[in-house]
């Protein structure tokens, strides 16, 4: 369930664990109860929107595959979302995700989003205190436009220990099918790990809303973080039809 307004340290998060025959058979059940929810909301005037955010390696892929697995492909769009381009650069920074926002009745899965204005383009400095600061009003003006429209609006926080991504980033270092995944980018970010997690913190302080609650999932086992996100997946989305 989502947090609390109040702030919340990442680092000191329990993370906890399941059982690989639970795990098979919840994660059946969860997959299927959300393919007859995908096909009860193509029917309804509203969208489903789902935001991934966390540290690299968290295990974001991984949770997003097992949500979209069972479900009809004509339906759901995700997005990994990656540096924006020289021409998208011309633009305010929302506009790339206006593009890529769900007609009524589907679902569209960010991997990635509007938040890296306040994590990554914060930390690295790639917007300026101005541009960061105003961010978190402008954020959550747009989701309470998209929540106001019809729109139910999940966002995951999926987080790791440091010695947990340093052991998943050795394992894709080694792992020649993997490699492809770890790149200097993410040695570096992980060089400046407490700056990234002050700003996730801030974060969830400045744009947790009613609408658009943030759910911070301790990721270090990835079984349990998978059944967290499909069964909070299909819990909104029930709610929602319910409206």
């Amino acid at each position: 369930m989502p947090f609390e307004l109040k702030p919340i340290l990442l680092d000191e998060l329990v993370h906890s664990s399941v059982k690989e025959s639970e795990y098979k058979q919840q994660i059946k059940e969860q997959q299927l109860r959300l393919l007859n929810l995908q096909l009860r909301l193509a029917r309804k005037k509203g969208s489903v929107i789902i935001v991934f955010e966390g540290p690299d390696a968290a295990g974001k892929g991984g949770a997003i595959k097992r949500l979209v697995e069972r479900l009809d492909p004509r339906l759901v769009r995700v997005f990994s979302i990656g540096k924006p381009t020289a021409d998208e650069l011309q633009s305010h920074y929302l506009r790339r995700f206006w593009l890529r926002l769900p007609r009524y009745g589907q679902i569209a899965i960010f991997d990635r989003s509007w938040y890296g204005r306040v994590l990554v383009e914060r930390v690295e400095g790639f917007a300026t205190d101005a541009e960061w600061r105003r961010a978190y009003r402008e954020i959550n003006e747009f989701e309470r436009l998209l929540a106001d429209d019809g729109s139910a609006i999940i966002k995951f926080y999926l987080h790791i220990t440091k010695d947990e991504q340093l052991v998943r980033f050795e394992r894709r270092s080694k792992d020649p099918y993997k490699h492809w995944k770890i790149t200097e980018e993410d040695w570096r970010n992980r060089a400046r790990w407490d700056d990234h997690v002050t700003a996730a913190e801030e974060m969830f302080v400045r744009t947790h809303t009613p609408y658009a609650p943030w759910y911070v999932i301790p990721a270090n086992y990835k079984w349990y973080a998978r059944l967290q996100v499909l069964h909070i997946v299909a819990e909104r989305i029930e709610k929602f039809l319910q409206l």
